[in-house]
């Protein structure tokens, strides 16, 4: 969610601001642009080189800089940040907020910003059950900025109750859900297949394919950041996920349907990328098999196509995409495959395409949806060829 963004942090003056350093941490390392702006107060209960360190910034304090003649543009600041969030928030900012002091950089930017802006109260029990703070909050709020609620317990006066700034994985979290909202795919769930399937011969050997995962992982990877909610289901592989997805592991084609059909009943958008094997030993042996003179027969059985059984079962508005891996007739077989098992589109790609295919980090793909229409993309990176697989799914959702 926090990846590239650009946030400001404004840290006032309260024992609270000692969560800031965890703040801008967390942000951080969730790919945020993070640049901290305190109040002189705030000063005096964490250094600005504390968070100058964590933020890869120097902090800004004031206006204007005597020593280095600079100046601080707080119009440039509102324009420049994505986020402006005041954790801590104190009484007196948040009177000054409201009210529109701007007596401090801090408020001035606040006042320049054309970002959402979100406030984390940081005060005493009674301070904040002050008639003042309630109104000065709901104006707050009345002007569109977004209260990130204070929690209850222990206070640095010794009273208990609620006042207490809210924890930093609670900020985090409360911010990336809003954040998550304004994403095109927010609140939809994507079933997403990636990798190969092994068939065990016996306990050491197994029927396979060279998909690496690599092009399941990216698809699964931008619908997280497109807002879905999105169920990885896995072959074996090295890959791992960029993005917050539910991973599940599987290893056979049986293990990869059974996931499937668990997975599929509530899912808005299904995309099969996994290179399932379609054959199984009939009767894997329980034991090694032994090297022998002369040939060694193994009786093999299809596997259930997982792609025809949910196709069988797809309900009005929900959105299934296949892909088809050829060598010869591509276009034909692909149509063929499209019809056959009631899919919305196709993703093809062909192995005679330099580029494309297993392993490597690009690819070369066409989609071709049920009325036939067909789009041709030029030689990509994996990734950027999911975003163009995603970004058709995101229209026909609509």
């Amino acid at each position: 969610m926090f990846e590239g963004k650009k946030i400001i942090l404004g840290v006032c003056g309260s024992i609270a601001a000692y969560k800031s350093a965890l703040l801008v941490r967390l942000l951080v390392k969730a790919g945020a642009d993070v640049q901290v702006i305190m109040t002189k107060d705030a000063t005096s209960f964490i250094t600005p080189l504390t968070l100058a360190t964590l933020s890869k910034k120097p902090v800004l304090v004031d206006y204007f800089i005597p020593e280095s003649g600079e100046w601080n543009n707080h119009v440039e600041l509102g324009l420049w940040a994505d986020a402006l969030l005041i954790a801590p928030a104190t009484a007196n900012t948040l009177a000054k907020m409201a009210n529109g002091f701007c007596d401090n950089l801090l408020l001035a930017i606040y006042l320049s910003a054309k970002c959402p802006v979100y406030f984390a109260p940081a005060m005493d029990l009674d301070m904040w059950k002050h008639p003042a703070t309630t109104q000065n909050v709901a104006k707050l709020q009345s002007y569109g900025n977004i209260l990130i609620n204070p929690g209850t317990g222990e206070l640095a006066s010794g009273l208990h109750g609620e006042g207490r700034m809210a924890e930093p994985e609670e900020i985090i979290s409360f911010l990336s859900a809003q954040l998550k909202k304004k994403l095109p795919l927010s609140g939809k769930k994507v079933l997403v297949t990636a990798g190969p399937t092994y068939e065990a011969i016996d306990p050491v050997r197994f029927i396979g394919n060279h998909s690496s995962g690599k092009m399941g992982f990216a698809i699964a990877d931008e619908f997280a950041a497109m807002g879905a909610d999105v169920t990885l289901i896995s072959g074996p592989t090295a890959q791992t996920s960029k993005q917050h997805v539910n991973r599940i592991d599987v290893t056979t084609a049986a293990e990869m349907l059974q996931a499937c059909e668990t997975n599929y009943i509530n899912a808005d958008v299904c995309v099969m990328s996994a290179a399932v094997a379609d054959y199984t030993p009939v009767d894997p042996s329980p034991k090694k098999i032994k090297k022998q003179n002369g040939n060694l027969n193994i009786e093999l059985q299809s596997t259930v196509d997982i792609l025809k059984t949910l196709g069988q079962k797809k309900r009005d508005g929900q959105l299934l995409v296949g892909f088809a891996l050829e060598t010869n007739d591509e276009e034909q077989n692909a149509i063929l495959k499209l019809k056959k098992k009631n899919l919305d589109f196709i993703v093809l790609n062909s192995l005679n395409d330099a580029g494309a295919g297993f392993k490597g980090n690009t690819n070369k793909i066409t989609i071709i949806d049920h009325n036939l229409n067909k789009t041709t993309f030029d030689l990509k990176t994996k990734d950027e060829v999911a975003r163009d697989i995603c970004q058709k799914v995101a229209e026909l959702i609509k």
